[in-house]
């Protein structure tokens, strides 16, 4: 999968309002059966994986059209409106902000085994897709949330942000286990966010050099890495290093993480990158020791517009209109409720407005 579309996020504090997120989570219910009936849970799996389409959905959901808490805040009525229909749909959702992503592998336990589904594969999943944004994509964000969507046929998607508080910007990254062949070799369908001019980006095609070299390292005995780690700070550094400070290549900091991968004896990158313990900095001096010893280096469519549907909770481009939300709550469930008697009618019509108000150039 490509990265298919970037756009800042800039970093804001606080939360939604109760009586805005109650209404969030009521219209994410309304819009998740919709969806469903329309394109079954595959479709809204790669919905949610479109960063376009998310966009646009957090707008329309009243969030702040264009703030890091459009992320978190639509997640959470997501998952809030599929604790309620979830079992219906045969959609879920675990996961969330801070504490609550650290939860996400008991979560996901308990709702695949109530979705008959073996829960091993969807947990080593959440992990990688953490581990890669935080470790092998560093970009300067450090992850802080962390959602996963998954079906009854096992199909999931994520969705996930970082945060670096010096600029105060925010950086949102998906995934999508459909067409997904490598968690280590261009796995994201996008990354949304803010360009940095220094990246180290270890699930880039061209860093397969050091993908495949850094096995081979780990598989030596400690000590000659480590030998390898203590030449490494008197050496002039390229330019595109900078990221690398001598903090970073601490043969003592090193030595748990060498003997650990040592014992385990990894066959491929995927596999050192799973290893517990293997954090940011491991990696950086892996990658750059890799270098050293081997030479291997390491939609046009506007979302905002959406945001006019029911405002947004900072008042941009007008202050959230309550009673428009909740007669689209109403007309929504109204449709679905006739749907689910056999009366289509309604929700087809609401199917075919969108032809009256094309989206602009």
């Amino acid at each position: 999968m490509k990265r298919v579309g970037t756009a800042d996020l800039p970093l804001h504090w606080g939360q939604a309002p109760r009586w805005l997120f109650r209404r969030m989570a009521a219209l994410s219910e309304a819009i998740l059966w919709a969806l469903v009936d329309s394109f079954g849970t595959k479709g809204v799996l790669e919905r949610l994986s479109d960063p376009y389409w998310f966009q646009a959905l957090g707008c329309l959901l009243g969030f702040d059209w264009h703030s890091s808490g459009l992320t978190t805040t639509t997640c959470g009525a997501l998952k809030e409106a599929l604790k309620r229909i979830g079992s219906e749909l045969g959609l879920f959702a675990a996961g969330g902000k801070g504490a609550t992503s650290r939860r996400t592998p008991d979560e996901l336990a308990q709702l695949a085994g109530g979705a008959a589904l073996d829960p091993e594969p969807l947990i080593y999943a959440s992990r990688m897709t953490a581990k890669v944004d935080s470790a092998c994509l560093q970009d300067g964000y450090q992850i802080y949330h962390h959602v996963f969507f998954f079906d009854r046929e096992g199909r999931w998607c994520v969705v996930q942000q970082g945060m670096d508080p010096t600029t105060r910007m925010a950086r949102r990254y998906h995934w999508i286990s459909e067409g997904l062949s490598s968690f280590v070799e261009e796995p994201h369908k996008a990354v949304v966010g803010e360009k940095r001019r220094e990246v180290l980006n270890l699930v880039a095609r061209e860093a397969a050099p050091a993908r495949e070299t850094i096995p081979e390292l780990v598989a030596r005995p400690p000590e000659e890495t480590l030998e390898e780690l203590r030449r490494i700070p008197t050496l002039v550094m390229p330019h595109r290093h900078r990221i690398v400070s001598p903090a970073d290549l601490s043969p003592r900091g090193m030595r748990k993480v060498l003997l650990s991968l040592y014992e385990r004896a990894p066959r491929d990158f995927q596999e050192v990158l799973a290893t517990p313990g293997l954090g940011p900095k491991s990696l950086r001096a892996l990658a750059l020791v890799s270098e050293l010893i081997w030479g291997a280096p390491a939609s046009i469519r506007d979302p905002a517009r959406f945001a006019y549907a029911h405002g947004g909770k900072d008042g941009t481009p007008y202050p959230v209109d309550r009673a428009t939300y909740d007669k689209t709550i109403a007309s929504l469930r109204k449709a679905i409720l006739q749907a689910k008697v056999g009366r289509r009618d309604r929700l087809e019509a609401l199917r075919r407005l969108h032809r009256l108000f094309p989206p602009g150039p």
